[in-house]
């Protein structure tokens, strides 16, 4: 029998999950199987409504060797395992005539623990464990949650927090989880052999296709010790996301709250000295951080560093004397131990790193109005390490509807450690970028209206020029609008001004869970909804609810970020364009992602307002300008309120 061509797979794929063939989405399937028979990397494009996930998983699947797919969301990890995968191996399986397997892996505390749920948790004040069930009131909404999880203990198949709905509080889930670090290992633990984790990692290490998250691939690659099972290639969908993931995990991060913790863990385990050695360490640490003002630590101030070397020092004495005591008197000593051992080993590892000082690190303070201050330390760059990590052993693909800035894929490439496309060598990965449009008609569904005529938004102040604007333009669409703010402090005025202006219903983030919010935002074309990051990327509403998408101001980042602040000055240190490197390719990424919430399906029609003048007139305006779609272009505020109300008009006809 003929090897099945890839049209015909993609075919069988796409009419399996009652799809639509699309020419971007055949491109994307032949530029995959392409990179992955060659063993290069590609950087695709493929806008939304391109049917990307077929077209990166039926050239995989068709490949034959093992794929690892991570994502940064939870919601497209759960449509590949639910959806996308199940149709489609079930299609290919007559033609490839196999049965690919597939499943999902994610970092251990995303999994429950039975050792957590069966013999408690360490108590920091007390010897041994206690039952958390004992302990929380049944008529809190803690004790019913942790009473639910007992329940659903005995009914999961994966124990993945993700599959228990409804949802439980990051509080509650840590009473019957722990991190790899408190883990007490599948040989050692009384429940190793029914460990959800453990069976997540056994069934992967037997899949084709899995399926994980960047957080989970930015672990295997920075902590040495492989998570993933062995892959030949893999796929990074949403992958403007993970500089910001891989960055995320490789940040540590001190608190006085988090020492004191690690103090009490191990204080019953190790002899006195050490013990008060580390708890003077604690309060020296605690008394620098009543003073520290937030910002960025050029050199480590003496005080500081006298801190850090001392907790340093002690923490690594606790961590041997934890190691040579054994006392029988604490109940199921091992659990216990492994607690205190993370906690102390973690701070051990902050502060050696901080007191090491590495001209590739930047150090801060940062002040949080709940949690008080901490000293963060974060990779001045992660470039390298991707470079390192991630390219030299594989074939990777990645994708995102964004990904494409300024016209050409150099500056995403340039984060992931990639030379400019094209660059030749020996120790040059090789890659190319493709993009292959969108099914949309961008030209014809949607306008860009740039507030020229506005003032340039300044650091403080009100804004009330902008916020006439915003009142005329959510009138004139009749509701209809997602507001996305540069801050909350914005997005609050805003929705404060309006509700007192306009008879529309304006639902502000932070006022009900995000999933809410954008259920009841979908729900009443007239409703409004304001808000901030998560926003720009999160929120999927086709149809006539969503058809004005308002930008109060390009999104740089803001002045005193430690990290994008220093960032920009290496690059220019280096001799390159500091400004147009970090903040206008951070700006671009964000505002390519907050335009493309208005166009979903092939149906949609509205505006993208953009309420700050410097996207018409700043000489980096055109480079913003060509990382958006391909909307119509106009600086006429009559114009773009006619078009709004004519739309309006449009969908109130239609009943929508």
């Amino acid at each position: 029998m003929t090897k099945p061509s890839l049209p015909e797979l993609l075919h069988a794929a796409v009419t399996a999950v009652g799809g639509t063939e699309r020419p971007g989405q055949a491109a994307m399937a032949e530029a995959v199987a392409e990179a992955v028979d060659d063993q290069s990397h590609l950087l695709v494009q493929a806008g939304t409504g391109t049917g990307k996930s077929l077209g990166y998983l039926v050239p995989a699947l068709a490949h034959g060797e093992r794929v690892v797919v991570a994502t940064a969301t939870l919601a497209l990890q759960r449509q590949l395992v639910e959806r996308d995968l199940p149709r489609t191996v079930d299609a290919l399986h007559p033609l490839l005539r196999r049965r690919p397997q597939y499943a999902m892996l994610k970092g251990r505390s995303n999994y429950l623990c039975l050792h957590r749920l069966h013999e408690g948790v360490p108590q920091d004040e007390e010897d041994g464990l206690f039952d958390q069930f004992e302990a929380a009131a049944p008529s809190s909404k803690l004790g019913q949650d942790l009473l639910r999880m007992r329940d659903w203990s005995s009914e999961t198949e994966t124990g993945d927090r993700d599959d228990l709905t409804p949802g439980v509080s990051d509080r509650a889930w840590a009473q019957i989880s722990v991190s790899s670090r408190e883990c007490l290992g599948a040989t050692k633990c009384a429940y190793g052999a029914e460990c959800f984790a453990e069976a997540a990692r056994e069934r992967a290490k037997l899949a084709d296709v899995v399926v994980t998250n960047h957080a989970l691939l930015a672990i295997d690659a920075i902590e040495g010790a492989p998570v993933l099972p062995s892959h030949e290639v893999l796929i990074v969908d949403e992958a403007h996301e993970l500089v910001s993931r891989v960055t995320g995990v490789a940040t540590g991060e001190l608190t006085p709250a988090q020492v004191n913790r690690a103090v009490r863990r191990s204080a019953k385990l190790v002899n006195e000295k050490a013990a008060d050695a580390l708890q003077t360490a604690a309060e020296g640490f605690e008394r620098v951080m009543e003073l520290a003002l937030p910002g960025r630590l050029e050199e480590v101030p003496e005080d500081l560093g006298y801190a850090l070397m001392a907790l340093r020092d002690a923490a690594r004495t606790v961590i041997s004397a934890i190691g040579a005591t054994r006392d029988k008197s604490v109940e199921d000593e091992n659990a216990v131990r492994k607690q205190a051992l993370a906690s102390v080993e973690s701070i051990h590892g902050v502060a050696e790193r901080i007191t090491q000082g590495s001209e590739y690190d930047v150090v801060w303070y940062e002040q949080h109005e709940r949690f008080g201050a901490s000293v963060r330390v974060a990779p001045l760059s992660v470039s390298g390490l991707l470079r390192e990590k991630l390219f030299a052993e594989r074939s990777v693909v990645l994708t995102s509807a964004t990904l494409k800035l300024g016209g050409d894929f150099n500056g995403v490439g340039a984060s992931l450690g990639l030379a400019p496309e094209g660059t030749a060598g020996d120790d040059v990965p090789q890659w190319k970028g493709l993009d292959v449009g969108s099914p949309f008609d961008y030209p014809k569904q949607g306008i860009l209206y740039v507030a020229r005529h506005l003032n340039t938004p300044g650091r403080e102040g009100s804004r009330t020029d902008m916020l006439d604007e915003l009142a005329e333009l959510v009138e004139a669409a009749g509701g209809r609008t997602l507001g996305l703010f540069s801050s909350m402090r914005g997005a609050k005025a805003a929705a404060e001004e309006l509700r007192g202006r306009l008879d529309k219903p304006i639902l502000l983030q932070g006022e009900e869970t995000l999933g809410e919010l954008i259920k009841n935002f979908a729900a009443d074309p007239e409703t409004c909804l304001f808000g901030t990051l998560s926003l720009w990327q999160g929120v999927d509403v086709p149809g006539p609810s969503c058809q004005l998408v308002v930008m109060d101001r390009i999104p740089f980042p803001r002045p005193d970020d430690p990290l994008m602040s220093a960032r920009q000055k290496a690059v220019e240190e280096a001799g390159g364009n500091g400004f147009m490197a970090v903040a206008a390719t951070h700006s671009a990424l964000l505002m390519a992602q907050g335009a493309g919430r208005l166009v979903r399906a092939t149906g949609d029609k509205g505006v993208v307002a953009v309420l700050d003048p410097r996207l018409a007139n700043a000489r980096y305006g055109s480079y913003l300008r060509a990382s958006l779609p391909d909307f119509w272009y106009t600086t006429d505020p009559n114009q773009a309120r006619r078009s709004l109300a004519a739309i309006d008009a449009l969908a109130k006809a239609d009943g929508k």
